[in-house]
């Protein structure tokens, strides 16, 4: 498995996004998301959407260069449209809006639709927290990409719905929670899927129903599903998704699940940013998440468990450790890259 440094890598997914038909611009925003969630350990958002990408923009799916407008603004909210652009382009230029405006009015809420896949939730959320401010963010599917099926079905009807809560603050903050609301991410399966490996027991179910553990069973005619996230009480999990569907596709403009979609194209999306110094003020909730953490973190614990893990810690450790150390990308992955490179006739 072959490991590279943050630039190496970084480096050579400008490369890729540029000559598979990204401006300069867009190909650095775009690799600067994908690496860095490679870097907290969220490959299945990382480098390995690159092929996935490159192939969109050949299918005139994904449209480089599209103009994203803003439509029904108001002091505290907007409606955004990508233009089927690239996500990671048309959520940060939403969020730098909505950052100004939360500024101002102290929340502010933004939808967005025709949007090629957003990357990493977590991303924006660490955006917002960057200006001591807090973020809800959820997605979903644009009404294609169905991969879970609702307690009981053994067909997908929704996408894997995340949801992402930020809030800065505390010793080791911003404290970052950033989930699908199904037993794995679809791209997590992906990724086991052209590794050539298998995936955990609970994650995924066959056409039948069955429980299985191959990757490839997800993605066949007819296809498997994902489970709902909650084990026996999945229908709380499902339960979340359904109502970040409607959220999404309602509000957005755009699409919620629908029959016969079309293949995977991109994200809905509400995000939402409040101000702490609009509020009862930023000291105020410094003081108070200061307190919760000590709190929480100083519970007594079980035998054998050295330490209480908070949201963000696992992204913080992993960061600091592959700057150190290097990002590893498996070898299914790697050869992915590193062939689309040879057709695009970018050095590897």
């Amino acid at each position: 498995m072959p490991v590279f440094s943050e630039q190496q890598l970084l480096t050579f997914a400008k490369s890729l996004l540029s000559a598979g038909g990204a401006s300069d611009e867009e190909a650095a925003i775009v690799a600067r998301s994908l690496v860095g969630a490679n870097l907290r350990g969220h490959d299945s958002h990382g480098v390995m959407r690159i092929p996935f990408y490159v192939g969109r923009i050949a299918e005139e799916i994904l449209h480089p260069g599209a103009e994203v407008t803003f439509e029904n603004e108001t002091a505290a909210s907007v409606v955004c449209d990508g233009g089927w652009g690239f996500g990671q382009v048309s959520s940060l230029r939403l969020m730098d809006r909505l950052i100004e405006m939360a500024d101002s009015s102290g929340v502010a809420c933004g939808t967005l639709r025709r949007s090629a896949h957003i990357g990493r939730l977590g991303e924006y959320a660490e955006l917002a927290a960057s200006n001591n401010m807090s973020a809800i963010i959820c997605a979903n599917t644009h009404g294609a990409a169905q991969r879970v099926a609702p307690v009981g079905g053994k067909r997908p009807r929704l996408g894997t719905n995340p949801i992402c809560i930020g809030m800065p603050g505390g010793e080791a903050g911003p404290f970052v929670l950033d989930f699908g609301t199904s037993a794995t991410a679809e791209g997590k399966v992906r990724l086991k899927k052209i590794a050539g490996q298998t995936v955990p027991e609970g994650w995924i179910i066959d056409p039948d129903g069955e429980p299985t553990t191959d990757p490839n069973q997800l993605y066949g005619d007819p296809p498997g599903t994902i489970l709902p996230m909650g084990g026996d009480q999945a229908y709380k999990g499902f339960g979340l998704s359904f109502m970040i569907e409607m959220l999404c596709g309602g509000l957005s403009g755009g699409l919620c699940a629908h029959p016969d979609p079309p293949p995977a194209i991109g994200n809905c999306a509400v995000f939402i940013v409040m101000s702490p110094d609009r509020m009862a003020g930023y000291d105020s909730l410094a003081t108070q998440v200061s307190q919760l953490e000590e709190y929480v973190r100083g519970v007594p614990r079980i035998d054998g468990v050295e330490e209480i893990i908070l949201p963000g810690d696992p992204e913080r450790r992993t960061l600091a450790d592959r700057q150190a150390n290097g990002i590893p990308v498996d070898d299914g992955n790697w050869e992915a890259l590193t062939t689309l490179a040879t057709k695009l006739g970018v050095a590897v």
